[in-house]
């Protein structure tokens, strides 16, 4: 553990005007306020975020980020508040706190709900201070070197599976690959012990067998670069564990056939140099074709810049070889923290492209299902480049299609995109990119987006988008149904229904908007019953059984049963009185009641069937529609207008496929028996607002 003056001692290193007294306090700070807590390694508390801090100081980061992290675990695991903080330390301070707590509190909600959460307050707290990612990311990596200590295997597996899933893909996100690997490693250790101890012995008895192969290899390759007269560092090494494991996994081979296991890194003085490099090692060794990438040229999102290289040496040996140049590999390894370092306090460079696409992903996502779908998508996979006409360059994943490059450029020129061209020629959206390819994309006014391109888009972004708009345009078709069923409602009213009586209205149904209550009663989530009373309180007071809406109130009875026996109306073929019935009755359950072509009859087959008929006064149920209609204004209002004029009851309204130019629906209706049932579908199919209907 650091002392104290060693702590201020790197940071004076780098930084010679650090506020020495407020490192001093904070550090006493935390020290007394974790007082005699422990660890599960029995040390101390407070040795951990004065580790964590330790990790800052090697990334050189600024006074207030070393602060927040030696009290990043105050707020969270002893009696101060953020308010204390901002006392002692600061505003800034506070909130960076703040921002860690918030993310370290939700690690004890349920497993998706969990990561969902975390994920979403890692991005929103990003999105305000990168630093609060760079705290949480040296807390994991502290955590992780400690994990061993914890004695619930499954609390260790959790941890193992979360670094593994959301920490380490950060890290890489932001380019500190050092954080990224040593937390793949030991996550993978957690995870997968008995693949990890094959495959560290395996390269134990490489290493036996090798007789220092690697430094072999990378003194011939530094002795060819300096015949050349290029001044260079080789460094050479086993690729780790869990890299390894993933080769395996990908290529489907053993370890044997493993042929890349051993990676090199030249490291030159500037980025000529590199390219001089490059051609002298693939002149004096053969290079494998299709290996070689540029990523000085064309930087990786997260700012990564190399020359990448796969080389044939001595004995059919397959080796990876990176170049690049000093300032390159620092910023390489600890990607947005040395950046940072560099450039403190400049927001707009911690706001990366990627960045912005996740706050968007976090707005659009319905629900935390979504919100770890569409941001897992965001932040794994390999990438492509694609060009704008003008040049203008954008990565994206591998197997992206035109949709996807048009939310890559703007989230609006997706919504409004028709149609694309790709390097010159017209190809259709759903066409998968190509490294290079130039994308034109066609605008179209008025268009939407179509629910069929979920079923070739890649992108997070893309998806979220998407969906959410079809959510919008789905709530908009279902209010414009409920504004026309509204008007029937009032109209039974007994007085004038104004705006002012609306308003008053949406207070008593705790609703803002007008659009809120035409999509409450259009989704059937509130009776007309409930309406009436929130327009004209008391006015339903006196209704008897022969008032308007009581007339789909269902009284039903089944002939055949024996007196006393439940059943209930099966949900799959939705009987209504008319229809020609069977019951179907399993072991301790109510008999279920189906139509006599219901095809989940088959599935009861070993069940008792009863032959049963509707009582003599049967009358009320709910019959289930499909109803295609044409995607044009006013077509929904048509429709609406059918189902309220004969009296029909929407119980559930779904958008079950939008296929330009048509819209299908599933609607749950309320009708009095089959005859009333067969009115409605005849006078739905007579309707120019549907191209067709039929019950299900």
């Amino acid at each position: 553990m650091l002392r104290q003056y060693e702590l201020v001692e790197r940071v004076k290193a780098y930084d010679p005007d650090a506020d020495e007294a407020a490192l001093n306090r904070a550090y006493v700070y935390t020290v007394q306020k974790h007082g005699s807590q422990k660890r599960a390694s029995g040390d101390p508390y407070f040795s951990h975020p004065i580790e964590v801090a330790g990790l800052m100081t090697d990334l050189q980061l600024d006074v207030q980020t070393i602060i927040t992290a030696l009290l990043h675990d105050t707020v969270e695991d002893t009696l101060v508040t953020v308010e204390d903080i901002e006392e002692h330390f600061g505003k800034d301070v506070a909130r960076l706190v703040d921002g860690v707590t918030k993310l370290s509190k939700i690690e004890a909600m349920p497993e998706n709900e969990r990561a969902a959460e975390n994920l979403r307050k890692f991005l929103l707290a990003m999105s305000e201070d990168i630093r609060v990612l760079l705290v949480k990311l040296a807390d994991r990596l502290h955590n992780m070197r400690t994990l061993h200590f914890i004695k619930n295997p499954e609390k260790r597996q959790r941890i193992a599976r979360e670094t593994m899933d959301i920490y380490a893909p950060l890290a890489e996100r932001v380019g500190m690959y050092e954080y990224m690997r040593e937390m793949q490693a030991l996550a993978f250790k957690e995870l997968e012990p008995e693949a990890y101890k094959t495959i560290a012995n395996r390269l134990e008895e490489l290493r036996g067998r090798d007789g220092g192969q690697v430094d072999a290899i990378a003194l011939k390759f530094k002795q060819a670069l300096a015949e050349a007269g290029l001044k260079v560092e080789v460094t050479g090494r086993e690729k780790h564990p869990f890299s390894i494991w993933n080769k395996m996994s990908e290529r489907h081979v053993s370890f044997e056939q493993v042929t890349d296991i051993m990676a090199f890194r030249v490291i030159t003085d500037t980025e000529a140099d590199c390219y001089a490099a490059l051609g002298v090692l693939h002149r004096t060794w053969q290079f494998l074709p299709g290996r070689f990438k540029d990523y000085i040229s064309t930087p990786k999102t997260n700012g990564y810049r190399s020359l990448h290289t796969s080389l044939m040496y001595e004995n059919s040996m397959r080796v990876e070889v990176q170049v690049r140049t000093h300032e390159m590999h620092h910023r390489n390894e600890f990607g947005l923290a040395a950046h940072w370092a560099y450039k403190q306090h400049d927001k707009a460079d911690g706001q990366v492209g990627w960045l912005r696409d996740l706050i968007e992903i976090v707005d659009a996502s319905h629900d935390a299902e979504e919100l770890l779908e569409h941001t897992r998508m965001a932040i794994y996979q390999d990438r492509i480049f694609a060009f704008t006409p003008k040049g203008a360059l954008f990565q994206l994943p591998k197997g992206s299609t035109a949709v996807d490059f048009a939310f890559a450029v703007h989230t609006d020129l997706g919504l409004a995109c028709v149609g694309a061209k790709i390097n010159g020629r017209h190809m259709p959206l759903r066409t998968q990119l190509s490294n290079g390819d130039v994308v034109e994309i066609i605008k179209g006014k008025g268009a939407e987006p179509q629910l069929s391109w979920l079923g070739f888009v890649v992108t997070g972004k893309a998806r979220a988008s998407i969906r959410r708009a079809v959510r919008l345009k789905e709530r908009e078709e279902v209010a414009a149904i409920g504004s026309k069923l509204f008007d029937t409602i009032a109209a039974r009213v007994p007085a004038r229904i104004g705006k002012k009586a609306i308003r008053l209205a949406l207070e008593r149904l705790g609703m803002d908007e007008p659009d809120d209550l035409m999509y409450a009663v259009g989704a059937s989530k509130i009776t007309d019953r409930e309406v009436m009373e929130a327009l004209v309180p008391g006015c339903t007071a006196n209704f008897d059984e022969d008032d308007e809406w009581s007339k789909h109130e269902r009284e039903i009875s089944i002939r055949g049963l024996t007196p006393g026996v439940g059943f209930e109306l099966a949900e799959c073929c939705h009987p209504v009185p008319g229809d020609r019935i069977v019951g179907l009755r399993r072991m301790g359950e109510r008999v279920e009641v189906h139509t006599i072509d219901c095809l989940e009859l088959a599935s009861g087959i070993d069940n008792e069937w009863l032959d049963l008929n509707w009582g003599s006064r049967s009358h009320g149920a709910v019959g289930r529609l499909s109803v295609t209609i044409y995607d044009r204004p006013g077509t929904l209002a048509e429709m609406a207008g059918v189902f309220a004029q004969n009296k029909i009851n929407v119980t559930s309204l779904t958008q079950t496929q939008l296929d330009h130019p048509f819209t299908t629906y599933e609607i749950d209706a309320e009708v009095n028996d089959l005859p009333h049932l067969t009115r409605i579908v005849s006078a739905l199919r007579a309707s120019d607002a549907v191209a067709q209907a039929d019950r299900i």
